[in-house]
């Protein structure tokens, strides 16, 4: 097993290698999907968030081993650039990797559990959530953040931003997920919106965070932002639901 650990978590290095060895049998189950499991753990004085990643089929086995990162690398070293770029993200913490000689099989990022009350989902199915709005808007100054420092979270989607209420009642944002990204240099205003195009199906949401957006980008106007934004939301949601009435067509004829 290859075994990245940060440097200041260096001492219990034995410590997490034994978390991992144990994982399937130990841990608190946070996330049972069918490609990735999620546990947490504690060590010492903190809790570890475990993400565990389904082993990839021959081919991409082969390919994560030889020719691209595997995710679990890929998270652990976009979260230390996003926070680079002050970024909200939980503190990585360590990756491993399991190899043979023929490709990877399973691998882990760990990283530092935090307990947020709100993910941006929360925003989408409950409208009547105390300070929405500002909350919403804050979120909006955030992705703008995002931009301007020339990330692409391709993976922007609403259950991957965690909230966490401060005790000055401002706002924090965490990305999670985060194997899926792009860096570039500058992003046009069209990379921008179509970042955010999965967040939201709700035109009253889009409507305020155009406006907020409007407020730091001026490049382009609210009634710009908005029609750019709500015209990529919609046809995202149409192929989404598309998607979704093939799926169920397929079960039920199978």
């Amino acid at each position: 097993m290859k075994l990245v650990v940060q440097p200041q978590f260096i001492d219990q290095k034995k410590d997490i290698e034994t978390l991992l060895t144990h994982f399937n049998e130990q841990g608190t189950l946070l996330v049972k999907g069918s490609r990735n499991t999620i546990k947490i753990f504690p060590l010492n004085d903190q809790l570890l968030n475990i993400k565990a990643f389904k082993k990839p089929n021959l081919l991409n086995s082969f390919v994560y081993r030889f020719i691209r990162d595997s995710k679990a690398k890929r998270s652990y070293n976009y979260a230390l650039r996003l926070l680079n770029s002050d970024i909200g993200t939980p503190q990585p913490i360590a990756f491993a990797e399991y190899s043979d000689r023929i490709g990877l099989g399973k691998s882990f990022y760990v990283c530092e559990h935090i307990v947020t009350e709100y993910t941006y989902r929360d925003l989408v199915q409950n409208p009547d959530l105390e300070n929405h709005e500002e909350i919403l808007r804050a979120f909006t100054v955030f992705c703008y953040k995002l931009h301007e420092a020339g990330v692409e979270f391709k993976d922007h989607s609403p259950g991957n931003t965690l909230i966490k209420i401060n005790s000055d009642n401002s706002y924090s944002f965490y990305l999670v997920d985060l194997n899926r990204m792009q860096f570039h240099t500058q992003m046009s205003f069209e990379q921008r919106m179509y970042n955010l195009r999965r967040l939201t199906p709700k035109k009253e949401m889009i409507a305020v965070m155009a406006n907020e957006y409007a407020k730091l980008y001026n490049q382009k106007s609210e009634q710009e932002i908005f029609n750019l934004l709500w015209n990529l939301t919609s046809e995202f949601q149409m192929k989404f639901h598309r998607k979704q009435m093939l799926k169920k067509r397929y079960k039920f004829w199978r």
